[in-house]
């Protein structure tokens, strides 16, 4: 049962500040049907490999059908729909906010959020890692293979053995710095950098979590439960 009075002083918080950081992950796109990583029922359950193994740069380039069709068969969702957390969120963050997502599967972009920073990319930015011209995601899904120069097509995440985009690390720290909120929303917060990034806050920032499990971070106020039913709450 989720607590009525840590709903109130959440949404009290949210109304008050004057800028809020939502740090989200997977356990956002469950309810989209995305399934999350590492769960009983996640992607990674069963598989004959480690994921740093299989989703990395050196998997792509040396077995690169391996990789393919690991990619294809469990990590794309084209008719995914944003659901109401993506609104949600969304809605606050065009208010006065910045989403800092884990989250590749470009959701929080179709549920109209403006101020969107995707940390570990987005599977649909998708080019050729030889003449690098961007690739339609429905000719990648046809073959990894580009036809106009034969190179090998990817998807935009940061894979295992890469860094993540300067870019998106500096806007992510200068969010944190600038917040006086963070929300941390559907992640067991313990893949870095990203985990990381709580350290930049400002001292006097607070800290929400909604997650169905409680994280490794101190000094936080958490709701443990469904995402979901938190946020069809607020």
């Amino acid at each position: 049962m989720i607590d009525a009075k840590q709903i109130s002083d959440l949404k009290n918080d949210i109304d008050q500040a004057k800028h809020i950081v939502f740090l989200t992950g997977a356990g956002v796109s469950t309810h989209s049907g995305i399934p999350d990583y590492r769960s009983k029922s996640g992607i990674y359950n069963g598989v004959s490999e480690s994921p740093e193994t299989i989703l990395s740069d050196d998997t792509l380039f040396n077995r690169p059908q391996f990789f393919y069709d690991f990619v294809m068969n469990n990590m794309y969702f084209p008719d995914a729909e944003p659901n109401l957390i993506h609104q949600r969120i969304a809605q606050l963050c065009n208010q006065k906010g910045t989403l800092i997502t884990q989250n590749i599967d470009r959701l929080d972009t179709k549920a109209g959020n403006n101020h969107v920073i995707e940390f570990h990319g987005n599977l649909y930015q998708i080019y050729c890692t030889k003449c690098h011209q961007p690739v339609a995601y429905s000719e990648y899904a046809q073959s990894y293979l580009h036809k106009d120069c034969g190179g090998i097509i990817r998807p935009g995440i940061v894979l295992y053995g890469e860094a993540i985009n300067p870019e998106n690390l500096s806007k992510s720290v200068n969010a944190m710095q600038n917040s006086d909120l963070v929300i941390i929303v559907g992640t067991s917060f313990v893949v870095y950098p990203f985990a990381q990034l709580l350290a930049y806050r400002m001292p006097s920032a607070k800290v929400w979590v909604v997650n169905k499990t409680a994280i490794p971070a101190n000094g936080v106020k958490a709701i443990i439960g469904d995402a979901l039913d938190v946020f069809q709450k607020l």
